[in-house]
């Protein structure tokens, strides 16, 4: 089936929230935008489902703090143009041993930065957080005043309704199996399994977990990234204590540096819980997940959850778990480029953001529509994220820290 009627000025493979965010960027930009997706709109088998996610802006890199601060401003603007908030605030707090190389390349990030840092020893932490947070005597704790929890579906959706409040088109169930040049109409033609095809004078991939595969079967490219079964845990939080650890009382989004690393967020999505999970995951094939938590994984968040909350959490087992999906690149940074070649600067991707990449969302759509209708992003430094970066050196970006995700 063809859809000739129409040719479109770009058209986003993927929809989740990378690439919801780009059609509606380049639908804000009065272009004629076209936004596929292999399966139903807001499913749960890649990495933009779910209740939270964490916006923080502590990063051992540089780059990505000041991202970070522009993507909150981006995030606060269309939460005013649609209407209610995704993007719901709190402090960041970060942990670790005191000669953890990634959490000291914190703080520096955060004072190059100018973003106000307190670093904070063990007997501070515990007045800080009334008791709620203890630390090893070898510990320090990390508070920033940017942190905060974003509502993934809501934001997905959210940014799929401005797509097509400014004039977007949106189809789902539309599996892409090619992209290639028409010699005939120009631009380029999209087919889908379906048997329809669509024209686009521009192409921007966004498929999470998909994109190896799909980028590999489109150009002959071997980008290197590495999906990975990722999994979510919920702890209820021991009665009497619930109050203390939700954003109404000031509880913080937070991570524990070294091995292994752990994230969460307060109480919010399901009162009385409290999400709490280790950073990483284990390498599969999208279509190929066991959707099940690893035990060992849950053993040393039992540890870590008895270590930091003491009684005011049950740590006897998570009540609750979620699958995810990472796309891991192997050193962690983003891949935002072209893909070159016969396609030259028509097709730009962007993926492999290997699990932080969602509090980034806005301003990595704004870049993506600025690479297919001017060439470039302005105010961003892309070195780190392109595709270049690998040729000849597979690890990618020189980082003086260890990895922080770990990989069953």
């Amino acid at each position: 089936m063809e859809n000739s009627s129409k040719i479109f000025d770009v058209i986003v493979i993927g929809a989740g929230v990378m690439g919801s965010s780009t059609a509606y960027q380049t639908a804000m930009r009065g272009l004629n935008t076209l936004l596929l997706d292999q399966f139903d709109f807001l499913h749960h088998r890649g990495s933009s489902h779910g209740e939270s996610r964490t916006i923080r802006a502590t990063y051992p890199e540089d780059y990505y703090s000041n991202m970070v601060l522009e993507s909150s401003r981006l995030w606060e603007k269309a939460e005013a143009e649609i209407g209610y908030k995704v993007y719901f605030k709190t402090i960041q707090f970060d942990m670790g041993p005191s000669d953890d190389k990634a959490l000291r390349a914190v703080i520096s990030s955060c004072k190059k930065n100018s973003i106000p840092v307190r670093v904070l020893d063990h007997h501070q932490v515990y007045e800080e957080f009334s008791g709620t947070i203890e630390l090893q005597r070898d510990w320090i704790g990390v508070v920033t005043e940017h942190g905060g929890v974003i509502k993934p579906t809501k934001a997905v959706a959210m940014f799929q309704t401005l797509a097509v409040k400014n004039g977007a088109m949106l189809r789902d169930n539309m599996e892409v199996i090619e992209i290639k040049r028409d010699e005939v109409k120009g631009g380029l033609m999209v087919c889908t399994k379906s048997g329809e095809k669509f024209w686009g004078k521009k192409c921007v991939v966004t498929v999470g977990a998909w994109m190896k595969n799909l980028v590999k079967e489109v150009t002959g490219l071997d980008l290197p990234i590495q999906p990975l079964e990722a999994t979510v845990h919920y702890w209820k939080i021991k009665e009497g204590h619930e109050a203390k650890f939700t954003l109404k009382t000031g509880f913080p989004t937070f991570a524990s540096y070294g091995e292994p690393y752990i994230y969460g967020t307060p109480s919010l999505e399901f009162p009385g819980l409290i999400k709490i999970s280790e950073h990483g995951g284990r390498p599969c094939e999208p279509n190929e997940r066991t959707w099940a938590a690893p035990p060992l994984v849950v053993d040393s968040l039992r540890q870590w959850i008895e270590g930091r909350f003491g009684n005011l959490i049950d740590h006897n087992g998570p009540v609750m778990t979620q699958s995810c999906m990472y796309t891991m690149t192997p050193d962690e940074d983003f891949v935002i480029d072209f893909v070159g070649g016969d396609f030259g600067k028509d097709v730009v991707v962007g993926g492999g953001f290997s699990g932080h990449g969602f509090k980034m969302a806005p301003l990595v759509g704004r870049i993506l529509a600025d690479l297919v209708t001017v060439g470039e992003a302005k105010g961003v430094d892309l070195k780190y994220f392109s595709i270049e970066r690998f040729k000849g050196n597979p690890a990618g970006n020189v980082k003086d820290f260890e990895d922080q995700v770990n990989t069953h």
